[in-house]
């Protein structure tokens, strides 16, 4: 079964396009629901500094490929059913991993938007909101700290989000064909 991730900067809207792509039958598996979870298991209230310091804690234990690592049981559950999208793909550590462990079947679909799209979006969103400051910190910390480039650069797909979700839609469906047509 094909695994597919998203890949792109805070805001740009890998979520909204993985919701796309779980319309179309495919399993979503968020990287970041572990850091969220292991927040909630340390009793910490969910914002940027405490997901930074867990993500910066998994990377110190297990790598720059830690979110691969730790999801990879989850995929493979997954796959077993349905084709998979990862939400939030994040180190060119993690890229090698994925496509080491599923070849062929592997594909990166980057979702880029300018960063004063992203910046507003993130201002407004209901959960996980950032105001400009965090936002630009977690950009720095994602291209400088965490090797995010490499994925986008090495994507498959791209799909360009600065307009309407219908817009967004559009671009997943491209993303989806061109997929299935590498099969």
């Amino acid at each position: 079964m094909i695994v597919a991730a998203l890949v792109g900067m805070a805001g740009a809207g890998k979520s909204e396009a993985a919701r796309f792509f779980t319309d179309d039958g495919f399993t979503r598996i968020r990287f970041g629901d572990i850091t969220d979870e292991e927040i909630k298991r340390r009793g910490l209230v969910l914002n940027e500094e405490n997901e930074r310091s867990v993500r910066e804690g998994f990377r110190k234990e297990h790598g720059m490929a830690a979110y691969a690592i730790l999801n990879l049981p989850r995929i493979e559950e997954a796959r077993k059913s349905s084709p998979v999208i990862i939400d939030g793909l994040y180190s060119w550590e993690e890229y090698l991993i994925l496509k080491k462990h599923f070849d062929d079947d592997f594909f990166v679909v980057a979702v880029y938007c300018s960063p004063q799209t992203r910046y507003r979006r993130l201002e407004h969103r209901k959960i996980r909101p950032l105001t400009f400051i965090e936002a630009a910190g977690r950009d720095e910390a994602e291209i400088v700290k965490i090797n995010k480039g490499g994925p986008i650069a090495m994507a498959d797909f791209t799909i360009i989000n600065e307009g309407s979700l219908d817009d967004l839609q559009k671009e997943v469906e491209q993303a989806l064909l061109f997929i299935r047509g590498k099969r």
